[in-house]
């Protein structure tokens, strides 16, 4: 697991074990809020330990920026700190999240003292948290998923924007004109650094190239899938690369080109299902 230093009072933790997702822990006077956890419960709590031994605090809250497992699993072991997340979250852990719970735990001992934690503060659209003199905007920010929510560290301007800020824009578990407003939001946010729910640490200069990037991506996308289909193209995957949509195949250690054959994948679902309701 990798440690990073953002702020002062900010550290993001990127998992070596599974696709870099990332949790991060911001330091308040009041105790330590930690944003996600990350999917083994060995990194987890060396985060804790980090947490507790390192900086001579304690986690009294955790926000869940959404319920896949890889941001929620670690929640159990902070039995003493609030959850909160979108009210989406709380539903869809406490059906979607407990089927892969007991899928995970059939299929490896790393999860056998897991258990499903459920939030007990949730929201709607936005609310505002704060602690000791540390101020958090977190608001819906779908597309990833439908929970999917967005994290401001008010004070210092620093964002954890979830899955919603990832190498690659994935919204196979979501919506894709979703993930384009979710975004669009984003813009002229003048965030001093945005933490990805994967991957590296997006650095202020860095901020609105990425996102217009990734708006681009989604743009492309579309438009390519759209083409193909003009085209009658048998294997549009094949044909729709990462590469033409403007992203670069080595993310993630070559990962995106899964997650973009994914995207590909929905959006030709997708396009067919249009088409057979014209001909209705």
């Amino acid at each position: 697991m990798q440690r990073e230093r953002v702020t002062e009072n900010i550290f993001v933790f990127r998992s070596d074990q599974y696709a870099q997702v990332t949790a991060g822990v911001v330091v308040t006077t009041m105790g330590a809020v930690l944003i996600d956890t990350l999917l083994y419960p060995e990194e987890t709590l060396k985060i804790k330990r980090f947490i507790e031994e390192r900086l001579g605090t304690t986690v009294r809250y955790i926000i869940n920026t959404h319920f896949h497992a890889d941001h929620t699993t670690g929640t159990y072991l902070f039995p003493d700190a609030q959850i909160i997340s979108h009210r989406l979250c709380r539903e869809l852990l406490n059906t979607r999240g407990r089927e892969s719970l007991k899928r995970m735990q059939a299929s490896s001992p790393d999860f056998e003292s897991v258990k499903l934690v459920l939030p007990n503060i949730v929201f709607d659209d936005e609310i505002t948290l704060t602690v000791g003199q540390t101020t958090f905007d977190l608001w819906a920010s779908p597309g990833h998923s439908a929970d999917s929510i967005a994290v401001l560290v008010h004070d210092v301007n620093v964002l954890f924007a979830s899955d919603t800020v990832m190498p690659i824009p994935y919204y196979v578990d979501g919506n894709f004109d979703d993930f384009v407003i979710s975004l669009k939001r984003l813009q002229n946010g003048n965030f001093e650094n945005i933490i990805q729910g994967h991957g590296e640490v997006i650095l202020r200069g860095e901020v609105n190239q990425k996102l217009d990037s990734d708006l681009k991506y989604l743009e492309v996308l579309r438009a390519s899938v759209k083409q193909a289909f003009v085209d009658q193209l048998e294997d549009i995957p094949a044909h729709v690369t990462i590469e033409s949509c403007g992203k670069s195949p080595i993310l993630l250690n070559g990962a995106v080109q899964q997650l973009h054959r994914q995207n590909v994948n929905m959006l030709v679902k997708q396009h067919q299902t249009e088409k057979m309701l014209e001909t209705k």
